[in-house]
């Protein structure tokens, strides 16, 4: 039995990933019919998205750092509860104020993914944990892909609570499996718990993700978006001085500023930026109407089937990356990733216009994702102590997160832009959509530069060099026979 746990360990773990990320998704189709089905207007809607995005940012470095000095079993058990909670209560009302505080504890879920990475790295040998990374990091993409058509579907033929109903099982599921399969980590690290450092982050993070995401609505000049970006430097400033004067910090800023640590983490929030640019633009250029003449009128159902080959693609070669990453080193992976999802969006602007075209430049873009998500961890499992590899990736994914929130405020204000009446509404043109493309395109450009930019890892080096003078007698051997 105990044979059996350990050798479903690594599949359980990634089946919580994919959780979190159907999670995150499955509301999409709802939001058009939920102010009608809350009785609550649209912008106080919005808040089921928005209250999902802060609470991961926050919860995701918070619950990282608890792992690493309490166990990260116990604290991924905790994480996968609040979502399965937060599911059930939003299966049970209709209540807008109780539906966003439910989503609310679904972000909690976000901290899965780093707390799993942190797991595999401590339980698994060597030779095993690179393709385990890359399997991890990929169910991200996956759960997005497999959870927008299959809520769709459920809202179209069903009941909206049965959506709920649904992820509730699932989260069930999950967590169960969880208790079950995953053993507790042996590593930790002693000492008291930054209280201090993890509410002046989390006061931080909510200025700065809520003044981004909510920019387009209330304005980017208003006194309450300038007011929460003032308030994001001020707090963050504080923040970065008590780090670095605390004994033990809830992010330990000078590991985190060395070369091999900072250039990974500005990698994933520019990734983060380009990939969530290729989901976000083609699901809204899709659904457009045929009459501006490049929109294809799909629903929403087909809009996910349009995104579900990406979500493939990112399982099967997920293989492929811990390959790449184990001959090359993962910052050569990472790189060509970052490449990959700029050459996708050049397909893009080539032509968003055939509905197979789309589908090719999106999966394109979907694998170069999963090179670049399955280096990431990777390059931080290499150059942090393991005794904080949960939270140094807790920040990474962090950096992931604040990379898709700033796409997001940046594709709407390129949309808002370039807009054309159709029937007397305003829809986005294409060329503001080309725009849109090429922007992302070029932050995976510098994206791939940054991922050059960082050192080689000293121990990968080593195994090269090794390598190569072992092989040089053999090949002088065979030379004089």
């Amino acid at each position: 039995m105990a044979a059996l746990r350990d050798r479903l360990a690594v599949p359980v773990l990634a089946f919580g990933g994919i959780l979190m990320a159907v999670m995150q998704t499955v509301v999409v189709p709802l939001l058009p019919d939920l102010p009608r089905l809350t009785g609550a207007s649209a912008s106080t809607v919005s808040w089921m998205v928005t209250a999902t995005l802060l609470s991961g940012a926050v919860l995701t470095p918070v619950l990282g750092r608890a792992g690493d000095m309490y166990g990260k079993r116990r604290v991924l058990l905790m994480a996968l509860g609040l979502m399965t909670v937060g599911s059930l209560l939003c299966a049970l009302t209709s209540d807008i104020r109780v539906l966003i505080a439910a989503r609310a504890l679904q972000g909690a879920a976000a901290a899965v993914v780093p707390l799993s990475i942190s797991i595999l790295r401590d339980e698994l040998p060597p030779e095993r944990t690179g393709s385990a990374v890359a399997l991890m990091s990929s169910t991200v993409g996956i759960g997005a892909a497999l959870g927008l058509p299959l809520a769709a579907l459920i809202v179209q033929y069903a009941n909206w609570h049965v959506m709920f109903w649904a992820t509730t099982a699932l989260g069930a599921c999950g967590l169960t499996l969880a208790w079950w399969a995953v053993r507790e980590s042996p590593v930790r690290e002693p000492g008291r718990f930054d209280t201090t450092g993890a509410l002046g982050l989390a006061a931080g993070l909510i200025c700065l993700l809520l003044g981004v995401s909510q920019g387009g609505t209330w304005g980017w000049t208003s006194p309450r978006i300038l007011g929460l970006l003032v308030a994001c430097l001020v707090i963050l400033a504080l923040w970065w001085v008590q780090q670095r004067r605390a004994e033990r910090p809830l992010v330990d800023l000078k590991l985190a500023a060395r070369p091999r640590v900072a250039l990974p983490h500005i990698a994933a929030l520019l990734t983060g930026f380009a990939f969530y640019g290729n989901s976000l633009v083609t699901a809204q250029l899709v659904q457009a109407p045929e009459a501006t003449g490049y929109g294809l009128g799909l629903s929403i159902v087909a809009t996910g089937v349009c995104l579900l080959p990406g979500g493939v693609t990112m399982l099967l070669l997920s293989p492929v990356s811990a390959r790449i990453s184990a001959a090359r080193g993962p910052r050569v992976t990472l790189a060509i990733g970052a490449a990959i999802i700029a050459f996708g969006y050049v397909i893009r602007i080539a032509d968003s216009r055939d509905l197979w075209v789309i589908i090719v430049g999106s999966t394109i873009c979907a694998t170069g994702t999963t090179f670049a998500y399955s280096a990431l961890p990777t390059l931080i499992l290499r150059a942090v102590p393991a005794g904080q590899t949960a939270s140094a990736n807790g920040v990474n994914v962090l950096m992931r997160t604040i990379g898709q929130a700033v796409c997001s405020a940046a594709v709407a204000a390129v949309l808002v832009h370039h807009t054309s009446l159709i029937g007397g509404v305003p829809v986005p043109t294409l060329h503001g959509y080309l725009l849109a493309f090429a922007m992302a395109g070029t932050v995976a450009l510098v994206a791939c530069a940054a991922a050059l930019a960082i050192p080689a890892d000293p121990a990968s080096s080593g195994t090269r060099r090794a390598r190569r003078r072992t092989a040089a007698p053999r090949d002088e051997a065979l030379e004089g026979a």
